[in-house]
């Protein structure tokens, strides 16, 4: 089974425009509430979540043939985002490099750098945890010592 690259950039687009609705929401619901920085983090939260659901339904519908390539799918997502990210948010909404790069500051409380982490590493976990539960892991197991004597 390989990686399917039309799927990958299906499940990258969705999660754009989860992503797009999550802003949206921030901007339009809660962020008159809170702080811009509180505004933020729930956001990333929410972000989060949305991105982890969105994830764990592409490894369920379309099983990873590894754990690397589970991995190498998180790094293509993150790669995409974030050259969107600097890309269209830079030449397209006009926002300073300078302005773009302060979302990586965790001192500050920026959590972006964090959402970027799970998109990473979100394919992988999941791809573990499907295996575990289907029992995969226990039908790829090499015999053991007293499995290979008896044969």
């Amino acid at each position: 089974m390989t990686l399917s690259l039309r799927r990958l950039l299906a499940a990258w687009l969705m999660m754009l425009l989860v992503s797009m609705a999550n802003g949206a929401l921030r901007e339009f619901v809660y962020a008159p509430y809170l702080s811009a920085s509180a505004a933020q983090q729930l956001s990333t939260l929410t972000g989060a979540i949305l991105l982890g659901i969105i994830i764990y339904r592409h490894v369920q519908r379309h099983p990873f043939p590894s754990l690397g390539a589970a991995f190498q799918s998180g790094v293509f997502w993150v790669t995409l985002t974030i050259a969107f990210e600097f890309l269209f948010f830079h030449y397209v909404g006009g926002h300073p490099w300078s302005a773009l790069l302060a979302n990586y500051d965790l001192s500050a409380g920026r959590l972006w750098p964090l959402l970027l982490l799970w998109i990473t590493l979100a394919p992988a976990l999941f791809f573990f945890l499907e295996m575990r539960r289907t029992g995969a892991f226990a039908r790829q197991a090499p015999p053991t010592r007293d499995q290979a004597e008896t044969n």
